[in-house]
């Protein structure tokens, strides 16, 4: 059995969001994919890249990363949106940090490229978004729909 830190701390879990961004006919729109598979709110509309940031890496190179490795897109002029700790209550989720990135620009197109865990891409109208989306992700795509984006927010305390 694995035990935790002695010192009586949460450890704390980071990860990166990338959520691109274009202007549609029915104004800005969100890449969103259709998580499966996961273990992790599967079924539900996510963010169309996000995942760990790994040991030595900072959240806007793992925002990078996972760009590339979950939609085969490079160069995304990344723009800083919020970091957000998180916890879960009673749900058997460690502390976590995330940090939400939106780009409107990338080289390539934007593509599932791992199958098994993304079943469907999207581009969603913000302001008409599917349903269900990952609640804290809806949080943070609320605030960009209504321009009330803070440094700094919480979820589930």
């Amino acid at each position: 059995m694995t035990q935790g830190p002695t010192h009586g701390r949460f450890v704390v879990v980071p990860a990166a969001y990338v959520f691109l961004l274009r202007d549609g006919d029915a104004g800005t729109e969100v890449l969103l994919q259709l998580r499966q598979n996961t273990g992790y709110m599967d079924d539900h509309w996510a963010a169309a890249a996000a995942g760990h940031v790994e040991r030595g890496e900072t959240a806007y190179d793992a925002a990078h990363r996972e760009a590339h490795e979950e939609l085969g897109v490079s160069d995304l002029d990344l723009v800083f949106v919020t970091s957000m700790q998180r916890t879960g209550h009673d749900e058997p989720i460690d502390e976590r940090v995330d940090f939400f990135f939106t780009a409107r620009s990338w080289s390539g197109e934007p593509r599932i490229v791992e199958p098994d865990k993304a079943a469907d891409l999207r581009w969603c109208p913000l302001d008409a978004l599917p349903d269900p989306v990952v609640p804290h992700e809806r949080s943070v795509l609320e605030s960009l729909r209504t321009g009330t984006t803070t440094a700094y927010s919480t979820f589930g305390f």
